[in-house]
């Protein structure tokens, strides 16, 4: 009887790791199906000016004179060309954006030098990135759990998950950050098993890596000290100098760069972090970013109060599981395994949930939580595997635990196809960048369309000129000043135009304004 079980178990296993493939397929077919169609939005937009090498400041001076603009002039600044080199790259983020660490960017202005110029391939830098993921989590699993079913499952969920696959198709260093979050896990863990000095300075590579690739990777490898320090008894014993040593010579490739952070800070680019929010609406927020985790049906902050309110049951259930999983992996696992994910859950939450709740300010975005949803996915992986194929679990059970993990898989997949049809989503700020397909789509309607105006290149005017057609020319001029518009144009049209050019236009070219939208006016000749 015993021996029929077990059988019943190696078959319902052999099923299960059938079925995560496929969920692994479609996962991988998300994260490149229509990836040059969402607007390139503005985190985008200044990642590729760095990538072109070209300062904020010299972009400004050479495209705000008046003079007439192609779409190919806009994009000198956003692809990499001749003029500037890979040294011209650093100096910019060097000097305008420290707090962005330059890794990705390095490596993603090599590949675009590589395949060619476009949104598509950009994108696909990051997209292939994410791949990464897959083994890597996987690895982890075998190391934390000693159970491949496991790095299956764990792969499976990180797949359709909304979050991971939302970031994977976004120029932008996330993708690479998940990857160098996981491999520095799998080769500390290895180190802490093998007990060898290659591996230790393995560990220490993977550190410098991770410190470059973002900053809050140095709270990741805070949260890995702590595990290492309690898993030791606090303790000197081998282990811990090892990882002291390991620690400390990862962490001095990066006093370079934390020294050009303090020479030259950026205080005004977390701007955006000074709203004032309440308790209850941080509550709130940190409840929806977690819940991104399974399910993402694209509602923003912006949206109306009824869509918010028909998400909570699916909220609540999705925290409820994720509590479920935690306490479930510290019950029934050991020391090392347990708090090893709690950790990793804790490394950014913690911090960010003080600053959050304490100064009441909206700190927090999902991206910033990865290394928190790489944890909640193990636990909930954990969970999930041994629910399904126990020999001690009960039939009903069983039944329950495979609607459930149903569930949390048909949520990505619906999520994930949801979002890969839209053309805008909640985190491309689209309170402010909704209008601008409409726009470029009335723009490049005209025969021979002018586009004027004197409101900021980064992000606005660049984010619409990735959305509209080569025929249509732009003039951008400086605040308080007018420009010269040349005979020729069928269509002209004032982009966000302060009050100084719209009225200087309708008395200088004795033109009316006709406003289509809250951004777009068109001029007409006055009878």
């Amino acid at each position: 009887m015993k021996k029929r079980l077990l059988q019943n178990w190696a078959i319902s296993k052999s099923w299960l790791r059938v079925l995560l493939i496929i969920i692994l397929v479609i996962g991988v077919f998300f994260r490149f199906v229509n990836i040059d169609k969402k607007v390139y939005w503005s985190d985008e937009v200044f990642s590729s000016l760095r990538m072109s090498g070209y300062m904020h400041s010299e972009m400004n001076q050479q495209l705000s004179n008046g003079r007439l603009l192609t779409i190919e002039d806009l994009h000198k600044y956003q692809y990499p060309n001749p003029d500037k080199n890979l040294v011209d790259t650093i100096k910019g983020i060097i000097s305008e954006d420290s707090q962005i660490l330059p890794l990705y960017i390095v490596m993603a202005r090599f590949w675009l030098e590589w395949f060619g110029n476009s949104i598509a391939v950009a994108r696909l830098f990051s997209a292939f990135i994410s791949l990464l993921t897959f083994p890597f989590i996987y690895w982890l699993c075998l190391e934390l759990f000693e159970s491949s079913l496991v790095g299956w499952m764990a792969i499976a969920l990180v797949a359709v998950s909304p979050i991971h696959v939302l970031y994977a198709q976004e120029v932008r260093g996330y993708s690479l950050w998940i990857a160098t979050i996981l491999i520095s896990s799998v080769v500390l863990l290895r180190a802490m098993r093998l007990k060898t000095k290659v591996s230790w300075c393995i560990y220490a590579a993977t550190l410098s890596i991770g410190f470059y690739t973002h900053l809050f990777f140095i709270l990741v490898a805070f949260a890995q000290g702590i595990y290492v320090i309690t898993i030791e008894r606090f303790r000197l014993s081998k282990t811990s100098i090892y990882y002291l040593i390991s620690s400390l010579a990862g962490f001095i490739t990066f006093v370079p760069w934390i020294w050009i952070i303090i020479t030259n800070p950026q205080a005004e680019s977390v701007s955006w972090a000074n709203a004032k929010q309440s308790v209850f609406a941080s509550a709130t927020r940190w409840a929806g970013i977690f819940s991104r985790t399974f399910i993402d049906l694209g509602i923003s902050p912006s949206d109306p109060g009824k869509l918010k309110i028909a998400l909570i049951p699916f909220i609540l259930i999705t925290l409820i599981l994720i509590l479920y999983s935690i306490y479930f992996l510290c019950r029934r696992t050991s020391k090392e395994v347990w708090l090893f994910v709690l950790t990793l859950i804790g490394s950014v939450v913690l911090p960010l949930l003080v600053t959050d709740f304490v100064f009441q300010k909206r700190y927090t975005t999902s991206r910033y939580t990865l290394p928190s949803v790489l944890g909640i996915q193990l636990a909930v992986a954990y969970l999930f595997s041994t629910k399904l194929t126990s020999i001690y679990t009960k039939v009903w059970q069983k039944k329950l635990w495979s609607l459930v993990a149903f569930m949390v898989f048909l949520s990505g997949i619906i999520s994930c196809t949801i979002s890969s049809q839209a053309q805008m989503w909640w985190n491309k700020f689209p309170e402010n960048y909704q209008p601008f397909p409409q726009i470029a789509n009335i723009v490049s309607q005209g025969n021979k369309p002018l586009v004027i105006s004197d409101t900021s290149i980064i992000p606005s005017i660049q984010v619409l000129g990735h959305l509209l057609d080569p025929k249509v020319r732009l003039q951008i001029v400086e605040k308080n000043q007018l420009p010269e518009i040349t005979n020729g144009f069928t269509d002209i049209f004032l982009f966000s135009p302060s009050d100084f050019l719209k009225a200087g236009i309708e008395k200088i070219y004795n033109s009316k304004l006709q406003q289509i939208n809250k951004l777009l006016w068109k001029v007409t000749k006055s009878t």
